[in-house]
């Protein structure tokens, strides 16, 4: 339960440091008092948006601190333990709102994040504002609320997230299949494309080597006529040929070395030559040897040569580039066919989803109608309680078309009502008055907060477009609540109020700048008085004073 609030520089809020109790309190004062700021504050501490416009006029920030007790919040001690918050039975909510950068968030004294803030949050305090009948006319809502009474939200929370992978399933299924005739095309063309490279047997793929040979055979005549003047040059002719020179001047020299010793080297180095010239000319010789005039062979490889280069400028790369190329275009051909491939694997995970799905869409949908046949005769009890004496209220599980698929089931859920005998049912989102839109939403939110396991509920004028008698029981009904709960109502309506075991009194002081509210519990006599002023307006009477000592009493006998 909420324990205590201490709000500094919020809004009309100077400064307020408020403990709250189990049971039901109620919070009143003047239309204007400021009685929402409280909701307000307990809001921004949850989690709500907030901007700077909350922080009270010439201060630098805002501050609000939620004490709780979450002794009975079995499932608040399980999140904080799970996210290393938990501070024995201790939960401190701290936010803090300032003119630059976003507001700061802390659980127990630990910064926290807005998200984790809001999980927290929806464990520990239940709201219902002023315009919870609103939110009452949204399929949604209806949904939620009859699971929450019938026990299935996790299994309807089960049945939405295996929806999801189906969906996503399908969406992946359809979208292949959307693109195969894409599909087809694009496969077709990297597989010509990839043949038209393959064609030049790109495992032995040497395209410097296939060009060196090219040139080779395009310039063999002068290769065989230009080697063949070399080799006589060098070798064949015996008067002028290089080695024949060589030989002539070793003949000469070689009897000088007796008397010209330094010649030695020089001879030396003329032998050398006549070895690598003869070594040379025997090399040329067998290189010319080996050449042969290949006509058909150059016509082949102008032919490749040719393919390679249209290759090339088609794909815009270089002769270097293709096996690369090839290599990238088969990666991506197969990539396809694994996708291709994969339409099938998908079909069967489809079928096993919603193999999955049917029985437990089945298992909702039990459930869920018999949650509906006991929320309805409660329901049906209390609006007839709340003044509708002939009033019907049910709920509709309309069954969707066969092997329909939904995130929430197999059926859609209506609340409806007839209001008087002989008038046929009709969605509450058709009903004209709004008081009796806003007994069926008070009537809703007692029946299904029993059912709950979040300690505290808070009452934003809900009672709101009703009064007399049926205020009375309102009142009632919310004393019962804040039996087992801790409930905090903001009301305008004595009658509600009256009910309480507690009752808190907004009020608001004004000095020559600013305006400041302020709340304060009411002692027995305070509340005599603050009831009489909300049943007789300004001039309160003894008699007023008497009905208002006189409700406080029958409401706690």
């Amino acid at each position: 339960m909420l324990q205590n609030i201490k709000i500094i520089d919020l809004a009309v809020v100077e400064s307020l440091d408020l403990n709250l109790d189990h049971g039901m309190s109620v919070l009143t004062g003047e239309t204007g008092a400021g009685k929402s700021i409280l909701l307000t504050a307990v809001g921004l501490a949850l989690g709500d948006r907030a901007d700077s416009d909350y922080i009270r006029p010439d201060c630098k920030r805002a501050e609000i601190n939620l004490e709780f007790d979450i002794t009975d919040a079995l499932i608040a001690q399980k999140w904080l333990e799970e996210n290393d918050l938990d501070d024995d039975q201790q939960c401190l909510i701290r936010r803090v709102i300032s003119h630059v950068g976003p507001s700061k968030s802390y659980i127990n004294n630990r910064p926290v994040t807005l998200q984790l803030l809001q999980q927290l949050s929806k464990n520990l305090v239940e709201i219902h504002g002023q315009h919870a009948h609103l939110k009452l006319l949204q399929p949604e809502e209806q949904r939620s609320l009859l699971d929450a009474f019938a026990n299935t939200s996790a299994l309807a929370n089960d049945l939405a997230s295996l929806h999801q992978k189906w969906h996503t399933t399908n969406d992946k299924i359809n979208n292949q299949r959307k693109d195969q005739q894409q599909f087809a095309e694009r496969t077709e063309l990297l597989q010509f494309q990839l043949n038209e490279l393959q064609q030049l047997d790109l495992e032995h793929f040497d395209y410097e080597k296939i060009n060196t040979e090219h040139a080779r055979l395009a310039n063999i005549e002068q290769i065989l006529s230009t080697g063949q003047e070399q080799l006589h040059n060098l070798f064949e002719n015996e008067q002028q040929s290089a080695i024949a020179i060589i030989n002539q001047s070793l003949t000469k020299l070689s009897p000088l070395l007796n008397i010209a010793p330094d010649l030695e080297e020089i001879t030396t180095l003329l032998t050398d030559a006549q070895l690598q010239v003869s070594e040379a000319s025997q090399s040329l010789n067998r290189f010319l040897e080996a050449q042969e005039i290949d006509p058909q062979k150059l016509i082949n490889l102008d032919e490749q040569l040719d393919i390679i280069h249209t290759l090339c400028r088609k794909h815009a790369i270089s002769p270097e580039e293709i096996p690369p190329k090839a290599e990238q275009l088969s990666t991506e051909l197969n990539t396809l066919i694994e996708n291709d491939n994969q339409i099938e694997h998908l079909i069967t995970t489809l079928s096993d989803l919603e193999s999955q799905y049917h029985p437990l869409a089945d298992r909702l949908t039990e459930q869920r109608q018999k949650g509906a046949t006991e929320l309805q005769a409660i329901i049906t009890s209390l609006i007839k309680n709340l003044g509708m004496d002939h009033g019907e209220f049910m709920i509709k599980c309309a069954p969707l078309p066969a092997n329909t698929l939904t995130a929430h089931g197999k059926e859609n859920i209506t609340f409806l009502v007839s209001p008087n005998p002989g008038l046929p049912a009709k969605s509450i989102a058709k009903i004209a008055s709004g008081g009796e839109l806003s007994r069926i939403s008070l009537a809703i939110q007692v029946a299904t907060s029993h059912d709950k396991t979040i300690p505290t509920m808070i009452f934003d004028e809900v009672d709101s477009g009703i009064g007399g008698s049926v205020a009375e029981i309102v009142g009632q009904r919310l004393r019962q609540l804040g039996k087992k709960r801790q409930v905090i109502c903001v009301t305008h309506l004595p009658q509600v109020a009256a009910q309480s075991h507690h009752h808190l009194f907004v009020s608001k002081e004004h000095s020559i700048d600013v305006t400041a509210s302020n709340i304060t519990a009411l002692t027995t006599k305070q509340r005599i008085e603050e009831i009489a002023r909300m049943l007789g307006g300004v001039t309160i009477t003894q008699q007023t004073l008497a009905h208002a000592e006189e409700m406080l009493q029958k409401s706690s006998g």
